[in-house]
């Protein structure tokens, strides 16, 4: 489908428009206690730019090109009103799991991250053991590696969790070669676990690497690191494999984004990852994009975009010089757009 591009504002609009803000977690995630995010205010309604700090300009480019669209643009039309969404586990000891997933009001999915540094095998297989008797027999599990994983660690670890029943593991080796190699792996040792790339289309310079190789049986993708909701429909249409719309630790604002992508998705055959709204002990908006009866609407997300609330802008604003940072971040890379 033909991309429509979203004229670029000037960097003077962005930066007048800029606000920055650091939000607590209610558990550690990815290595972090808070969530750091760049609010913009378009004439379309707010927009998040929110790459990882660690990433290059580069892919904040590309981040910056969806938040552009979102507040600037027009998003493509959705095609159904409302979305599944799972659970997300964090990598906690296996007595806190209970706790985690009480968050979420309707728990039929859940993903659960492994493979954290200074854990074992043993602890994911406490904590998706946990995942299941919380859950019940009929509930999907999913777990994420982050691409932590060698292909031999992989086979090791999917053949332990394979018997609790895995929905499938999402990027559990770094490279596309790795997940090619694991798949072939997997099918000799008899481990019926599908493989799922996130990274390794998010944050390829060729995100369809993957589906050419055939290192993957499906793909997930996030708005922000594709570009946009456009370009990422793009890629999932080229792609030929069944996609997942997940998040990346957005605020509510840009789980909205994910929200419009995956109803705007010709084909929705899983639950997505867009209930990380649960992880942040707080918000931008005065009531959280978190799922209701396991799901989420978009009048709802897009209800949540016009919502912003000014205090909580100025009650979770960052010191002088991280906002210093995040605007200079911002300035490389709308020069790269």
């Amino acid at each position: 489908m033909p991309t429509t591009p979203t004229p670029t504002p000037d960097l003077d609009q962005l930066l007048a428009a800029a606000h920055v803000v650091s939000l607590p977690l209610r558990v550690r995630f990815r290595g972090v206690t808070e969530r750091e995010a760049l609010l913009l205010r378009g004439p379309q309604g707010w927009a998040e730019w929110a790459p990882f700090t660690e990433y290059a300009d580069g892919d904040a480019a590309r981040w910056l090109g969806a938040a552009v669209e979102a507040g600037w643009g027009v998003l493509p039309p959705p095609v159904r009103a409302g979305v599944g969404v799972n659970a997300t586990v964090p990598a906690v000891a296996a007595p806190e799991v209970e706790q985690v997933l009480a968050r979420y009001d309707a728990r039929r999915t859940a993903k659960v991250k492994v493979a954290e540094e200074g854990q074992g095998l043993a602890d994911d297989v406490a904590r998706v053991r946990e995942v299941r008797r919380v859950l019940g027999p009929a509930a999907r599990i999913r777990v994420d590696a982050n691409g932590a994983w060698s292909v031999d660690d992989a086979v090791r670890a999917l053949a332990a969790l394979a018997p609790v029943g895995l929905e499938y593991a999402e990027q559990p080796c770094a490279t596309v070669a790795e997940l090619a190699a694991l798949r072939l792996a997997l099918a000799r040792a008899g481990v019926d676990v599908p493989v799922a790339a996130d990274e390794s289309v998010r944050r390829a310079e060729d995100p369809l690497e993957v589906a050419r190789r055939g290192a993957a049986d499906l793909v997930v993708v996030k708005a922000a690191p594709l570009g946009g909701i456009a370009r990422a429909l793009e890629i999932i249409e080229q792609a030929g494999l069944p996609a997942v719309v997940s998040s990346a630790l957005d605020t509510s604002v840009g789980l909205a984004l994910g929200v419009r992508l995956a109803a705007a998705l010709p084909v929705l055959e899983h639950d997505c990852g867009l209930g990380t709204g649960a992880l942040l002990a707080e918000d931008v908006v005065a009531e959280p994009l978190v799922p209701v009866g396991g799901g989420l609407t978009v009048a709802r997300a897009d209800a949540t975009r016009d919502a912003v609330d000014p205090a909580a802008l100025a009650a979770y604003r960052v010191d002088g010089a991280r906002e210093a940072w995040w605007r200079a971040r911002l300035t490389r890379a709308h020069a790269l757009l």
